[in-house]
């Protein structure tokens, strides 16, 4: 039975969007959950975290980069302004963007990029073609300061934090005027690795991995003394992160790709860990939704004998009420938006059909009694097996 997309709403008071991160890091609010048990439901404070797990339990992290994908330019026939966001670069050279202009946008049109305060540059884009999502576009990347440069350096020097919508909407009605650079800091987490980029060109995320901004290098350093284990998965998250389902039922939701990469050791722990006995420990605690997405898109069996190796792929995988978890038991994870497949996989891990959607729903609705703090910025929550 498909579930009623309808199902994923609620209301959200304005006043609950985070609009900037709690400071340090690990003062978040965390509520703790069960999936077992019904009646669990405890307010603590992020740094908490280890009095919730044991030793031997493995976290399962995403280390992707963020990339400052957001761009701002002048069209060089109207000087209209034009924004954007840059997807990936599939060819050298040439660019997949997101824009929007108050004028309409024709092949050959020419963008010229501004810097986060304004500043003019030497890189210009040159509208090739439409691309196949709404407002999409390949674009030849030109000027002085554009042929030849790698895309993680143009976007550096030029590209700003790609905060979601709802944040700056938020900011702009609040009146708050956030440097950019204190976002890059607060919008990346601190265990972030570089393992280069997709074969589509893909060199990070669009937006964060949220439910590791919680997490600071001393939080860390206390988990890995009192012998939690870790391990990597690199998802690099898209667009898709932030597209509301549309359709009349989730299940029917053209779920967006994102590449991943699985290392071998992280197999391996997960490998070690599938069947054992987790009332003391050994349980998978996947610390968001991506890596979520990485973990339980991996083929079955694992992949462990001797000439086991990293894994590479695209996911498309959507997880729904009645999906069956094979390596994950639990979950830390930030508050999502209503009517978001990231609802739907949260509403998954704590039940079957329109029971797991209820029960997150009345999570949600204590949570906002209680004044938690909702999405990128906001608080966490911690789903134990």
């Amino acid at each position: 039975m498909k579930l009623p997309t309808s199902l994923l709403d609620y209301h959200l008071p304005e006043e609950l969007i985070a609009t900037s991160p709690a400071e340090p890091r690990d003062a978040s609010r965390l509520l703790v959950v069960s999936r077992s048990d019904e009646h669990m439901f405890h307010a603590a404070t992020f740094r908490d975290l280890p009095t919730f797990l044991h030793a031997d339990d493995l976290l399962v992290f995403n280390s992707t980069r963020v990339l400052p994908a957001r761009l701002t330019g002048l069209r060089s026939d109207t000087g209209g302004r034009v924004e954007g966001l840059f997807l990936a670069e599939p060819e050298q050279g040439t660019w997949s963007v997101l824009l929007t202009s108050g004028g309409r946008l024709r092949a050959g049109t020419v963008v010229k990029l501004i810097g986060p305060n304004g500043e003019t540059s030497g890189v210009t884009l040159e509208l090739l073609r439409r691309g196949e999502d709404r407002g999409s576009w390949l674009a030849r990347v030109g000027g002085a300061d554009g042929l030849g440069v790698p895309s993680t350096e143009i976007l550096s020097k030029l590209g700003t934090t790609p905060l979601p919508p709802y944040i700056r909407q938020a900011r702009k009605r609040l009146g708050r005027d956030i440097p950019d650079l204190r976002d890059r800091a607060w919008y990346q987490t601190v265990y972030v690795t570089d393992r280069g980029s997709s074969p589509g060109g893909i060199p990070g995320s669009v937006a964060a991995p949220t439910a590791g901004l919680h997490f600071t290098p001393s939080l860390l350093t206390q988990l890995d003394a009192m012998g939690l284990c870790r391990a990597e998965v690199v998802l690099h998250v898209g667009l898709g992160t932030f597209k509301p389902v549309e359709t009349e039922f989730v299940e029917d939701h053209p779920m967006h790709g994102e590449w991943a990469c699985v290392p071998r050791e992280t197999i391996l722990a997960l490998s070690e860990r599938k069947g054992r006995e987790k009332a003391s420990g050994g349980r998978v605690i996947a610390v968001g939704t991506t890596s979520v997405r990485a973990i339980e898109s991996l083929p079955e069996p694992l992949p462990t004998g001797p000439g086991a190796a990293d894994i590479e792929f695209e996911t498309r995988l959507l997880i729904t009420p009645g999906f069956r978890f094979r390596l994950t038991d639990g979950l830390l994870t930030n508050f999502h938006l209503p009517r978001s497949t990231l609802m739907a996989m949260v509403s998954a891990l704590l039940g079957d059909s329109t029971r797991g959607v209820e029960r997150l729903k009345s999570i949600y609705a204590r949570a906002i009694s209680e004044g938690f703090r909702f999405y990128s910025y906001g608080d966490a929550m911690l789903i134990l097996p």
